[in-house]
C-alpha cells in the first residue's frame, strides 16, 4: 500500500506516467510543465483481438481483466491461468481455461461518450437488466462529504499533472482502492480488476468518480455489484434513468459540503454535519484546480 488508507493508491513517481515538458507562459517565461503519458495498449482475450484502448499505461493486467468482466466477456466463475503483456508490441493477452469466440459480440459494440474512446457491448446491457443492488448498504452526508475530503487532499496524477480522471472503491469514507486513467472508464476497469483478482466483495462499498455520471458510468458500476456512486461533477438524463432502473444511489456535485442525488435517496442518511473550514479550503484548492481544464 502506498498510503495506509489504501489496498492500492496512486504512486505519482512511478516511471513513465509522467515525463516533463518544456514551454512557455502567458508572460513568456520559460517554465517546465509534468505531462501525463498516453499509449495504446491492444488487448487480447486467448486468440481474439477484443480492443485498443488509449491508457496511461500503468495497472495493464487490472485494466484488461476488468475491462473483459465489465463487458461480460468473462464471469467470476471463469478461471484465468495467465496474463501476459508484451512491452514491445504493447499486447497483452488474458488466457482462459475456455476458448470463446466474441465475433458477433464484437459486432455489436457501442461508441460512448467516455475519454480516449470508451466503448461497450450489447449483451453488457444484458447483464445489466438482470442486476438486483443491495438494498441494505447506506452512506450518512458525514460521510459522503469526509470520503470526498480524503481524495480531493490525496496526492495524485490529477494533481500533479492534470488530464487525467479517478475513481476509488471505498467503504464507508474509507478509501480503499484509487486508481487513476486519461479515459474514466479505464480507472473504472482498474478498480473492476482488481475486484475480480481479490474476490472483493460489491454490496457494502461506493464507488466515486471524478467523471461525469454518464450511461456509461451507471452501467459499469451497477455490472461491478455496487450500489452507491458519487461524483464531484454532474448528470446525464440517460445516466439518471438507468440509475433510477437499476435503484442505484446516484450522488452528484459532491463539493466541500454539498452534493445532489438524482437516483437512489433511501440509502442516505442526512446526519448532521458542522462545516469544517480546512474542508471548505481544500474544496477551494480542488475547485481552483478543476477550473484549469475542462471536465471529460
Amino acid at each position: 500500500m502506498t498510503d495506509s488508507h489504501f489496498y492500492i493508491g496512486p504512486n505519482v513517481t512511478a516511471a513513465g506516467l509522467t515525463t516533463q515538458l518544456q514551454g512557455m507562459d502567458a508572460d513568456g517565461q520559460s517554465v517546465q510543465l509534468p505531462v501525463v503519458a498516453e499509449k495504446a495498449v491492444t488487448l487480447f482475450l486467448n486468440n481474439q483481438e477484443i480492443v485498443t484502448a488509449m491508457t496511461v499505461g500503468d495497472y495493464l493486467e487490472e485494466l484488461a481483466v476488468g475491462f473483459l468482466f465489465n463487458q461480460n466477456m468473462i464471469s467470476q466463475e471463469d478461471k484465468i491461468e495467465a496474463i501476459d503483456y508484451d512491452e514491445e508490441l504493447s499486447v497483452i493477452v488474458v488466457r482462459t481455461d475456455t476458448k470463446t469466440n466474441f465475433e458477433e459480440k464484437l459486432q455489436s459494440k457501442i461508441r460512448t461518450s467516455g475519454c480516449a474512446q470508451g466503448t461497450i457491448y450489447g449483451d453488457m446491457v444484458d447483464k445489466f437488466d438482470s442486476i438486483k443492488l443491495s438494498k441494505n448498504s447506506i452512506i450518512s452526508k458525514s460521510q459522503i462529504i469526509n470520503l470526498s475530503k480524503k481524495i480531493n487532499t490525496t496526492p495524485s496524477l490529477y494533481l500533479k499533472a492534470g488530464a487525467i480522471h479517478g475513481c476509488v472503491l471505498a467503504i464507508g469514507d474509507e478509501p480503499l482502492i484509487y486508481m487513476e486513467d486519461i479515459g474514466r472508464h479505464n480507472a473504472v476497469d482498474k478498480i473492476s480488476g482488481v475486484m475480480f483478482q481479490n474476490k472483493i466483495t460489491a454490496a457494502d462499498k461506493v464507488f466515486y468518480t471524478t467523471g461525469r455520471l454518464t450511461s456509461e458510468m451507471v452501467l459499469k458500476t451497477v455490472i461491478m455489484g455496487l450500489p452507491i456512486l458519487i461524483s464531484r461533477s454532474g448528470f446525464t438524463e440517460a445516466g439518471v434513468s438507468l440509475a433510477r432502473k437499476a435503484g442505484l444511489t446516484l450522488i452528484g456535485r459532491a463539493r466541500g459540503s454539498r452534493f445532489v442525488a438524482l437516483s437512489g435517496e433511501e440509502r442516505i442518511i442526512f446526519d448532521d454535519y458542522n462545516t469544517d473550514p480546512d474542508l471548505e479550503r481544500d474544496n477551494r484548492s480542488a475547485q481552483r484546480r478543476m477550473n484549469d481544464e475542462p471536465s471529460l
